[in-house]
């Protein structure tokens, strides 16, 4: 199994899924740096539904030494770029991203990129849920907008049926 380094929206869209757990059987290890914990730090000071890191003991936190200018000059956000810059410093980890231009940029680094629907199918692979639908409504339901060919695909890489009208 690989390890992954995480940004915050994965950590956040499978928390209010209740797919944390997930994570630590698909992966050895998960870090996420302090600026993602910050993020979610202030996401719960809001009062939004979010994990504390600090609840689950299979989450290090660990920094970058180094974090390329050029990525400040990009609309990432912190914990984004922290990731990134986490990630080139350990190119055999995953690093676990959903922003379109966080992904596009992890990419163009060389660096293995994952998101939250590639977490999901491979949880259904590993029997770690037995259908993919409910979980991808989920995360429709708690703010993640997936477009109806994205779901279209996802569902048939899972090999579950495609509806006609969904």
């Amino acid at each position: 199994m690989p390890d992954a380094i995480s940004n915050t929206s994965p950590l956040l869209y499978l928390h209010r899924i209740g797919g944390m757990n997930w994570l630590p059987e698909l992966f050895t290890g998960i870090y996420a740096p302090g600026a993602v914990v910050f993020e979610l730090m202030e996401g719960r000071q809001k009062g939004y539904d979010v994990p504390n890191p600090s609840d689950y003991d299979w989450i290090r936190i660990v920094e970058p030494q180094v974090m390329p200018s050029e990525w400040f000059a990009v609309d990432l956000g912190m914990g984004e770029i922290a990731a990134m810059s986490l990630a080139l410093e350990r190119p055999d980890h995953i690093v676990l991203l959903d922003d379109s231009l966080a992904r596009k940029t992890a990419t163009a680094a060389g660096l293995k990129v994952w998101g939250t629907l590639r977490i999901l199918l491979e949880a259904k692979s590993q029997g770690l849920v037995p259908s993919i639908e409910p979980p991808l409504n989920r995360l429709e339901d708690s703010g993640m907008w997936i477009s109806k060919q994205v779901r279209q695909r996802i569902l048939a890489l899972a090999g579950e049926k495609v509806s006609q009208g969904g």
